[in-house]
């Protein structure tokens, strides 16, 4: 977004203005997240998990690479690598498990990042390409996280990459060939691998270029914040630096402290201990389960256990578990509110924390076994999962009464004060 107030880079030695001149890459950073850029002034922490996801994007990106030195994508040799990267490599341990357990932070960022959206209105207009680029991320990151999943060739690998790769069995006509070139054979093996192998090394490069585009859509309209109400003044905006990567540093020190607990004290809390046995194709698990953060979505799958008419209970399972996030494209134009805050809009704020006790209720029948009553809860909860998105939002945001909002910004921070509010312009 252009400022006419924000600072402008100059350039303070012949180096810096030579560099500015043949390639602007200081000049690009600093209007990006420096001083450059203003910022509304009254963002929260929840404000911080964006930077938060890109520190564990670089993590992850990080830390695959140099685990990818060490890997060999054979069925044959794929589990005894890992252990090799464990017990033989260099800090191997810990590269491994800072890598395992930062996809599980990565999505926790991720999904807390994702419900700030929801509640705040981050998908309104202006800001609609922001949010379909966010949605696009995340349908990346599910992709990357299974076919890692599937990489250290345990009981759980083997057998995650038979049923989901099945899933595309269910397709009418074409589902079969689908399957088998997805797998490169009839059955997950050398092929699928390696096939796997490749796709989980090259997508995160896919996904730091979306967060770049995800990025610059955001400087076009600048940041949402907590009221809901557009930047009016300068006094509405302080600079992105120092103020608000003080505060990220803040976040980020904060994240690290939970991230290191879990690294070095529950390294395998999140593992599946079936999943520590070579892979096996004549021996089924009692219990195949995803990582947690798929459990939402795979209650959703399982929730279909009869045919409807001539349409096969699995295709229907498999439809409405991708239907559950491709919904979220059409939130823009499903939510018609002109308030785009959850703290203004209290029937709407109701129904969004029946949304997330909906959403956890379904990850804990989703990592739960296929019986009942996990099954008939999953089915409840995935009906309502659905009326939020298709019914209960359009219908509240036509014909919900929204509180009063704040004239400005700078209004809802400092209050109705006249002189405490033109105190920041009248500085300048």
């Amino acid at each position: 977004m252009s400022f006419p107030w924000a600072n402008e880079y100059k350039p303070g030695n012949p180096l810096t203005q030579w560099l500015d001149e043949k390639l602007p890459l200081p000049r690009f950073v600093y209007n990006a997240v420096g001083a450059g850029y203003p910022v509304p002034r009254n963002l929260n922490y929840a404000w911080n998990f964006g930077v938060l996801a890109g520190f564990c994007l670089m993590l992850q990106i990080v830390t695959g690479v140099v685990l990818a030195m060490h890997y060999a994508a054979n069925a044959g040799v794929a589990f005894d690598s890992v252990e090799h990267i464990m017990r033989d490599v260099n800090w191997g341990w810990m590269l491994r498990y800072a890598h395992a357990n930062g996809a599980s932070a990565f999505f926790v960022v991720v999904y807390i990042h994702i419900f700030r959206g929801f509640f705040y209105g981050s998908y309104k207009a202006p800001r609609e390409m922001i949010w379909l680029l966010g949605v696009v991320i995340f349908l990346l990151m599910m992709a990357t996280a299974f076919m890692g999943y599937v990489l250290p060739w345990g009981q759980m690998s083997f057998w995650g990459a038979k049923v989901i790769t099945g899933l595309f069995g269910a397709i009418p006509l074409v589902g079969e060939p689908i399957q088998v070139w997805l797998l490169g054979g009839f059955a997950p093996d050398n092929a699928a691998l390696n096939r796997f192998f490749s796709l989980h090394f090259l997508l995160p490069f896919v996904i730091a270029a979306v967060v770049v585009l995800h990025i610059w859509a955001l400087h076009i309209p600048g940041s949402s914040n907590p009221t809901g109400v557009e930047v009016k003044n300068e006094s509405d905006t302080v600079p992105f630096h120092p103020y608000y990567t003080a505060k990220d540093g803040f976040g980020l020190g904060v994240f690290l402290l939970g991230y290191c607990t879990m690294l070095f004290f529950f390294p395998n809390a999140l593992g599946h201990p079936d999943n520590y046995i070579p892979a096996n194709a004549m021996s089924t698990p009692a219990h195949i389960v995803p990582e947690w953060y798929f459990w939402p979505f795979y209650a959703i799958l399982r929730a279909f256990t009869a045919d409807f008419l001539i349409i096969p209970a699995k295709l229907m399972g498999v439809l409405a578990m991708f239907s559950a996030i491709l919904v979220w494209f059409f939130l823009p134009w499903l939510d018609r509110s002109p308030v785009r805050s959850g703290h203004f809009r209290p029937v709407f704020k109701k129904f969004y924390f029946a949304l997330v006790v909906d959403v956890l209720v379904l990850g804990y029948c989703g990592g739960a076994p296929a019986e009942e009553p996990y099954v008939m809860i999953s089915q409840i909860a995935s009906i309502y999962y659905f009326a939020h998105f298709l019914i209960i939002l359009p219908i509240v945001s036509a014909i919900e009464q929204p509180e009063a909002l704040p004239f400005s910004i700078t209004e809802a921070v400092l209050g109705k004060d006249e002189s405490a509010t033109l105190a920041p312009a009248a500085a300048h």
